[in-house]
């Protein structure tokens, strides 16, 4: 409400319909502020001052201006116009504007006296009253503005500087600007270093730090490899990072999934030797955690670096575990995972059979799961390996010459049966 409607003045909000201008008076006090606003137009000539029935016309967000002006608010004005030059829709909001009003000429008092911790705490309140999405820009403005206040507080150590960075950090982190997260983040993990401060939760603040940092920094490395970029030595620099912030907060989960994506970009950049030392710790986590999922992709993961180095015996052997686990937690597509890698190696081998059947096994979960894109691979797979299966034994007798080799051979082409490969390899084994 505007100073002059709450005067006293009886003179009627609204004007008389039959004599419109018989209530238009120039109010008995007008204040300073509003005359120097009005007495000169931008041509240089006199304006009339703005009268009670003017000001009520005038929209909310106008009154509240002329109120802060009123009360030598100045800085709060100015504070508010600029924003309302971005905000079309204020007046729509009329407890945001209050809000506004009441808590920025609270932050201008204590700034007049030197009270930076109680600024600070005002903007910090405004930060957080606006929650909506649409006020997204509002929020970020306030908090920014409680960093700036929380600089000049020197009565902490640093404590609201700190948690203001914190704050700035969420802001740009959920805004996706990754860098300038990382930036206020790390401002934020030095000033939390060898301190004991807590959050509400009884948390240390130096704790969140560390799980913040190692957010960001994971994200950071995400967006480095994907296909776009594929910066796989600086992703790796961050991810060590996130796992050197992991491995300080005491957190297992948080270390054990930085060891696993560490030991993937190793292993993509073929140093399998490395990328097994992190999968390593990562099973040893999952197993400590009695995590069994994980514990399944880490033998998975661990095998094709095997497979890779040639060790094909033993890479065998983690995905039979990785197969057993899987089963045991009922894991389809982790089951299908770990049969066709299975088939593959033995194919590799030459081991033709023995690949057939895990294929065909992968096949039939494939189809439980009605996964079209997986049941086409498994087809390709299962297609595959009874082709080379069948080969295999087909060279043999073209090799073997003998007349009943060939006399089968024949007869297999006329009928072209599965049991070609099982009656053959039973002669050729005599």
């Amino acid at each position: 409400m505007s100073s002059a409607v709450a005067s006293g003045s009886r003179t009627p909000l609204f004007p008389d319909i039959y004599s419109p201008h018989k209530h238009r008076k120039t109010p008995k006090f007008i204040p300073k502020e509003i005359i120097e606003l009005n007495s000169v137009c931008p041509d240089g000539e006199k304006s009339p001052v703005l009268t009670e029935y003017d000001i009520a016309q005038k929209p909310l967000r106008q009154n509240i201006c002329i109120g802060l002006l009123c009360a030598g608010f100045h800085r709060s004005f100015a504070q508010l116009f600029a924003l309302l030059q971005r905000w079309d829709a204020a007046d729509e909001h009329a407890h945001k504007l209050e809000m506004l009003q009441h808590i920025l000429t609270r932050a201008e008092t204590a700034e007049r006296a030197g009270q930076y911790g109680e600024v600070y705490d005002n903007y910090l309140r405004l930060a957080r009253f606006f929650t909506e999405p649409e006020d997204g820009w509002l929020k970020h403005h306030f908090f920014q503005l409680a960093l700036h206040s929380a600089r000049k507080f020197k009565m902490d150590s640093g404590k609201k500087e700190a948690e203001a960075n914190l704050h700035m950090g969420e802001v740009y982190l959920e805004k996706g600007q990754l860098e300038l997260a990382q930036e206020h983040y790390e401002e934020f993990y030095h000033m939390t270093l060898g301190r004991a401060w807590q959050d509400t939760s009884g948390r240390t603040q130096h704790l969140r730090s560390c799980e913040e940092l190692g957010k960001v920094y994971t994200l950071l490395a995400e967006r480095l490899l994907q296909p776009s970029n594929q910066d796989y030595a600086l992703a790796i620099k961050l991810l060590t990072k996130a796992y050197e912030m992991a491995k300080e907060a005491g957190d297992l989960e948080r270390k054990g999934d930085a060891a696993y994506r560490l030991g993937l970009a190793y292993q993509h950049i073929g140093d399998h030797a490395t990328a097994k030392q992190f999968l390593s710790v990562y099973m040893e986590i999952s197993t400590e955690l009695k995590d069994m999922d994980n514990l399944g992709r880490a033998y998975g993961a661990i095998a094709k670096s095997l497979e890779n180095e040639g060790k094909q015996t033993e890479a065998i052997q983690y995905l039979e575990k990785f197969a057993e686990i899987s089963i045991s937690n009922k894991r389809d597509r982790n089951l299908e995972n770990a049969y066709r890698c299975l088939g593959s190696i033995l194919n590799s081998k030459r081991q033709y059979d023995e690949s057939r059947v895990y294929f065909e096994r992968a096949y039939e979960i494939a189809c439980n799961m009605a996964s079209v894109p997986g049941l086409q691979k498994a087809q390709v797979y299962v297609g595959t390996a009874r082709a080379l299966s069948i080969l295999q034994v087909y060279n043999k007798h073209i090799e073997t010459c003998g007349r009943q080799s060939i006399q089968k051979i024949i007869k297999w082409k006329e009928r072209r049966e599965n049991s070609f490969s099982e009656t053959i390899e039973q002669d050729v084994k005599k």
